[in-house]
């Protein structure tokens, strides 16, 4: 963990003295952004890299002592009394499990609240970037909790049920469970949990439905339904993206997509990159990675799964189902790519010392799929709206000055540059 903490720290102020670098317009973007907005990105990124510093050096404080002093030991004992004191049969492994993560969930939301809260309602308001009110963030965070109050307790149940009924294949039962719950959830996500937290309306009929609807026949890409949601209502970000499976695919677009593209062409080109994803197999091969990924965890983890060193070395007396694969794994709630894995908890500890070069592959592979996308809209003819169209994108413009050991270890897109300057290439980088 801590060998870890001084890595990234060290990235980190590779890239805060690249920030720190006098900002000069790259000849890409000469005459399509200002020096004075180019330097409001600089600001905004150097304040965001002060505010990193302050939070990773507390979170590894917090971390330590939260080893130190066991405090998941201590969660644990208190929820037993907590199911004693209200009659309910604490030698119940699940409830027992069960009230643990919910207090771990509370000491977790008061741990992260205030980062949340500052890089969000300070910094990001500051530079105009955030857009959701106080009352709204509140509401998520409601939303959020009541989710894994619905959710957690069933997944929970069957995994605990799983490890102690699994045995010799105990791996790939819990695998097996992983895989369908992903599916289940890339499934109900967008329909059911996506709409909680934003409105999407379908695209009114006019020139953008009818372009975007003749590149999706075009590419023989299956669009059943096309969304706008109202992500204004958070933030200034715009982008695009496709869900579904088979022949039942939708497509939605930022509301901040369309009103901050000059034309049509950019959001069309924008679409465009995205359709290359699909037509390349991006999501699939990214989805197998991932299941390799898992298979393997899972099976170290049946491999030290009852061993009482790992426990002890923790603080615990006994040796918990889910506390093992939690001290075992990476435990967090994770929505990424579709996969909604409600594991409710943030430590990560024993595979810590092969995170950073699953990070590094995982980012290097994201990023030669954003130039094989962006290979594949300038194909369709789309080499100069989807460039003007990512000038427009704030996001984009916070990676000028990326450090570049930096830049490859936490950045899942290329820079702005990289990406220009690829459109630009008579044979695209990505070709």
């Amino acid at each position: 963990m801590m060998l870890k903490y001084i890595f990234e720290t060290y990235l980190d102020l590779r890239q805060h003295a690249a920030l720190k670098l006098p900002s000069s317009l790259p000849k890409t973007l000469e005459g399509v952004i200002s020096q004075t907005y180019l330097e409001k990105c600089r600001a905004y990124s150097i304040d965001k890299s002060n505010f990193h510093f302050v939070k990773q050096f507390v979170t590894i404080i917090m971390d330590s002592a939260t080893l130190l002093f066991g405090v998941l030991p201590w969660i644990w004992k208190k929820s037993r009394v907590v199911l004693e004191s209200t009659g309910v049969d604490a030698e119940n492994e699940i409830y027992h499990t069960l009230t643990f993560l919910a207090g771990a969930m509370i000491w977790s939301q008061i741990t992260d609240l205030p980062f949340y809260l500052y890089s969000t309602f300070v910094i990001e308001e500051r530079y105009g970037i955030n857009k959701q009110t106080v009352w709204l963030f509140i509401k998520d965070m409601i939303k959020g909790m009541m989710l894994a109050i619905i959710i957690g307790p069933p997944v929970v149940a069957a995994i605990i049920l799983i490890v102690q009924k699994g045995g010799p294949y105990l791996a790939i039962y819990l695998w097996g469970f992983m895989f369908v719950l992903s599916l289940v959830t890339m499934t109900i996500y967008p329909v059911l949990i996506a709409p909680l937290y934003n409105k999407l309306t379908p695209l009114p009929e006019g020139e953008l439905r009818a372009r975007i609807e003749t590149l999706a026949s075009s590419l023989n890409f299956p669009l059943k339904k096309l969304f706008v949601v109202d992500e204004s209502t958070r933030s200034t970000c715009s982008n695009a993206y496709l869900y579904g499976f088979y022949k039942n695919k939708r497509i939605v677009l930022y509301d901040n997509l369309i009103q901050k593209c000059k034309n049509v062409e950019e959001v069309v080109a924008v679409v465009a990159h995205e359709l290359g994803h699909w037509k390349l197999n991006h999501t699939v091969y990214l989805f197998v990675a991932f299941q390799v990924l898992m298979i393997l965890l899972f099976g170290g983890y049946a491999l030290v799964k009852n061993s009482k060193d790992l426990f002890m070395s923790f603080g615990f007396d006994s040796q918990p189902t889910l506390i093992g694969l939690m001290l075992y794994m990476v435990h967090r709630t994770l929505i990424h790519e579709g996969l909604f894995w409600l594991l409710l908890l943030k430590w990560r500890q024993t595979i810590i010392p092969v995170l950073p070069l699953i990070i590094f592959g995982h980012n290097f592979i994201r990023r030669a799929f954003e130039f094989q996308a962006d290979a594949f809209a300038k194909k369709l003819g789309y080499s100069k709206p989807l460039g003007d169209s990512l000038v427009r994108q704030e996001g984009n413009l916070s990676g000028l000055n990326a450090d570049p050991w930096y830049s490859a270890y936490h950045y899942s897109h290329p820079t702005l540059v990289e990406r220009l300057a690829a459109l630009d290439e008579p044979h695209n980088k990505a070709d």
